[in-house]
């Protein structure tokens, strides 16, 4: 996973890492191991990230540029 498009879009927004872990249910600790790549981040908090910041999971990790997210299923 690209851990560094984590820290680039926290700091693109201004935001702090403890803001960040408050909004995923988690330490600042935790959330500091994710950007350092210490820790896998968890797919159901990648989720809430992606949702948060407005972008597609596959942004987040690093598989396009492309911050657009895809339409929501109709599935959910």
């Amino acid at each position: 996973m690209n851990v560094t498009r984590l820290r680039e879009i926290r700091e693109d927004r201004d935001l702090l890492q403890k803001e960040i872990a408050k909004v995923i249910g988690t330490t600042q600790q935790y959330y500091s191991e994710y950007e350092l790549g210490v820790r896998v981040i968890p797919l159901e908090k990648i989720n809430i990230l992606a949702d948060f910041y407005n972008v597609s999971i596959d942004y987040l990790v690093g598989r396009t540029d492309v911050r657009k997210p895809y339409p929501k299923s109709i599935l959910k």
